[in-house]
Order: C-alpha cells, then sequence, then structure tokens
C-alpha cells in the first residue's frame, strides 16, 4: 500500500521483451523537491551485473585487452571491432568467481589473486547494470592459453598486448572509446604515475 511520504511509489512494470536480458517499461510517481508528485514513465534494461578487469605486468609496464566485434558500434559507426578490458556478466558468481573465469577464457591466463577497485553504475539512467571493477598482476609465465573466448557464446576475441603508457594515448585519440576501459585506463594510469612506474 502506497504511503503519502514515498519518494517514488512504482505503479506498473511491464516487460516489452525478454532474451538475454530483460526491457521493462516502468510507470512511477515520483515526489519533486518541491512536493508536487509528478508521474512518469521510463524504459529500463536489466540484463544484469557484470565484472570487468585491467590486468597489469609492473615488470614490463604492460596492459591486456580485446580487442572483438560489438554490434551496437558497428550499426552506430560501422566499426569492426572495439578495444576493450576483459569483461562478463555474473550470472549467479561472484564478481571474484566470474572475472577470473574470464581472464582465463577471453586472455589466456590463469590468475588467483585480483583487486576489487570499485563498483559503478554506467549508465544509471536507464540500464540497471552494476559493473564491478578489478585490477590485478600478471606475468607471461602464467599463460596457459591463447584465450579468444567461447566460440559457442559468439566470442571471436583478439589478445592484444600493450603498455598503460600507450594505452592512456590510445583514450586521448579516440582509439579507447569503451567507458569501462578508459575508466580503468586512468584509474591506473594515475596509481602508476604517481608511483612512478608509468
Amino acid at each position: 500500500m502506497r504511503t503519502i511520504d514515498e519518494p517514488v511509489h512504482v505503479s506498473n512494470i511491464e516487460t516489452l521483451a525478454h532474451n538475454k536480458g530483460k526491457l521493462m517499461s516502468v510507470s512511477y510517481a515520483q515526489r519533486r523537491r518541491d512536493g508536487e508528485q509528478q508521474q512518469r514513465k521510463r524504459e529500463i534494461y536489466d540484463h544484469g551485473n557484470s565484472a570487468v578487469i585491467l590486468p597489469y605486468d609492473p615488470a614490463r609496464r604492460t596492459v591486456l585487452l580485446t580487442r572483438q566485434f560489438r554490434l551496437p558500434v558497428f550499426l552506430k559507426e560501422g566499426a569492426e571491432s572495439v578495444l576493450e578490458a576483459c569483461a562478463g556478466k555474473l550470472d549467479g558468481a561472484t564478481a571474484e568467481q566470474r572475472i577470473r573465469k574470464e581472464i582465463e577464457e577471453e586472455l589466456g591466463y590463469r590468475i588467483i589473486e585480483v583487486e576489487r577497485l570499485f563498483e559503478l553504475y554506467v549508465s544509471p539512467a536507464s540500464i540497471m547494470e552494476k559493473i564491478f571493477f578489478f585490477t590485478c598482476s600478471y606475468s607471461p609465465a602464467q599463460r596457459i592459453s591463447s584465450g579468444g573466448g567461447l566460440k559457442a557464446e559468439g566470442e571471436d576475441i583478439e589478445v592484444v598486448e600493450t603498455t598503460l603508457e600507450n594505452a592512456v594515448n590510445m583514450v586521448a585519440t579516440g582509439e579507447i572509446i569503451d567507458a569501462k576501459t578508459v575508466v580503468l585506463i586512468q584509474y591506473l594510469g594515475e596509481r602508476f604515475r604517481e608511483s612512478k612506474h608509468l
């Protein structure tokens, strides 16, 4: 039952599509700062939470990225591939469990210790996804395969190793346009610049 003090009251949720994720139309009343109740309707997409990681090799000052096809970017800009940090949907696993599995599948490295940095909503106006951000140390000795992702999931991933300095430059030149990846590169760039490792 609705109370007069509720800042937000959801009156109806309609599922518009439900395949890999769920697209919903949500009707709600929101109390404005002046006290007025305003009726609103928004489309919200929920495709679950995810984890993302940017591995860093302190000895060689390198990072591991992925290059893969992304349909929305292709439709918008015609780009055949996008440079990104390794990432994946949680699908019921903890963020740490999922990101270790993604590193192995996509990058071909077996990493035990990962460092959780923070959690962010990248597009909170319309997407419910919360992303857990990680980094870790890696070395060539931890490589167990060529990576590439899972063919059954449609993944065809190229592993890209570059210096952190070059990754920072690729953000500046627009070669890296993925938001979660930009956040991690800038965060690590600042961290290692301050410690004089970059």
